[in-house]
């Protein structure tokens, strides 16, 4: 009996830590993407005239998410009953705004005021037993577009 009050409240700690570091990656999230705010990305592939003259570089951030105990349990049981697996999505979701703040810092350290063809790649680092996905990497990449300004 006391063994499984102790595995209980183990599994509770952890589910509330889970969500504290959750919630708070969600808030620096936030926080990083208000102060870059002025850095506009674009898909586009073409740079338009009103960035030029400009000189391009690459720029790119990523991010390696794994896959904790407890949003198994969760996307184990929604297996179960079908429907939307919220507890990945939200993992997917602070991998790729992660990302794409990483790419964003890179290029303002750069002095751009702008990343164009921004793009987005996803894969699978490791598998688990019976290929269940243990960690999933989300790679953001654009143009940054610095500007030249034209000799006097």
């Amino acid at each position: 009996m006391t063994a499984l009050l102790i595995t209980l409240a183990l599994i509770v700690i952890g589910y509330l830590f889970g969500r504290h570091a959750e919630r708070s990656h969600f808030r620096r999230l936030r926080e990083g993407e208000a102060e870059l705010q002025s850095l506009l990305t674009f898909s586009d592939k073409r740079i338009p005239e009103q960035f030029q003259p400009c000189r391009v570089q690459l720029v790119g951030g990523n991010t390696v998410v794994a896959v904790d105990y407890f949003k198994t349990i969760a996307a184990a049981l929604r297996n179960l009953f079908g429907g939307r697996v919220t507890a990945y999505e939200s993992l997917i979701e602070r991998a790729r705004r992660e990302s794409l703040l990483r790419m964003k810092r890179e290029a303002q350290a750069l002095g751009a005021t702008a990343v164009f063809n921004v793009r987005l790649e996803t894969s699978s680092i490791t598998k688990g037993a019976r290929d269940q996905q243990v960690s999933v990497e989300v790679y953001a990449y654009g143009t940054a577009v610095i500007p030249q300004h034209e000799p006097v």
